[in-house]
């Protein structure tokens, strides 16, 4: 009963406002009990399915996600390279608690730094670019032809489902920024790889 009360909650204060102002005056929120308001919900949901507003609001959705998948939003502050650049990021991190293994035993006491580079290799490159430049992306089919490496191809911008369709390819979209902020990209194409016990990140000219 309460995933039914959630799930269409979300239904309703999703919906815009045309969609949510017929409730009506229902009196003070304390006087609401649960029952009332699960009725008030049914009630509500069978008027939109009669008059077709609950399907097409369902429609609606479904095609702003998917619209949202396949038209990702560029990450902002990120442009084409103006002057190459090399820096680095290091991996380690500093315990916060300590970390046993399956006997119970200590591994790393907390506040032990510890550098993952330091156990197993990072034998790929990741390969940032915008999708929508031509240019970068025919780059980025050189540099993946020409690595001794697999590479990833990790889009900020432009299509990437349209173009994994067309080169038959897995293509990544940094959701988010997230990977651009870690490794503080901010010129592409620009190409991440392991470099000793640090990552090595070159913003390259193309």
């Amino acid at each position: 009963m309460r995933r039914f009360i959630v799930t269409t909650l979300l239904i309703l204060l999703a919906a815009p406002p045309a969609m949510s102002d017929d409730l009506g005056v229902i009196g003070k929120t304390y006087d609401i009990t649960e029952r009332d308001l699960i009725e008030i919900i049914q009630n509500k949901l069978k008027r939109m399915e009669k008059t077709g507003e609950l399907a097409k609001f369902q429609n609606d959705y479904k095609n702003r996600v998917i619209d949202g998948i396949e038209h990702p939003k560029p990450i902002p502050g990120i442009q084409a390279t103006a002057t190459a650049n090399t820096h680095y990021y290091d991996p380690s991190m500093v315990t916060d608690k300590d970390i046993a293994d399956a006997t119970g035993k200590i591994l790393y006491p907390r506040g032990t730094r510890v550098n993952p580079l330091d156990y197993i290799g990072w034998n790929k490159y990741l390969l940032f670019v915008d999708g929508r430049d031509a240019k970068q992306l025919e780059f980025s089919k050189k540099i993946t032809a020409a690595s001794d490496r697999p590479v990833k191809l990790v889009l900020i911008a432009g299509e990437p489902l349209e173009l994994m369709r067309k080169w038959k390819m897995t293509i990544y979209f940094d959701q988010g920024g997230k990977l651009t902020k870690r490794f503080a990209i901010t010129q592409v194409p620009a190409i991440v790889r392991q470099e000793g016990k640090r990552l090595r990140i070159d913003e390259l000219r193309y």
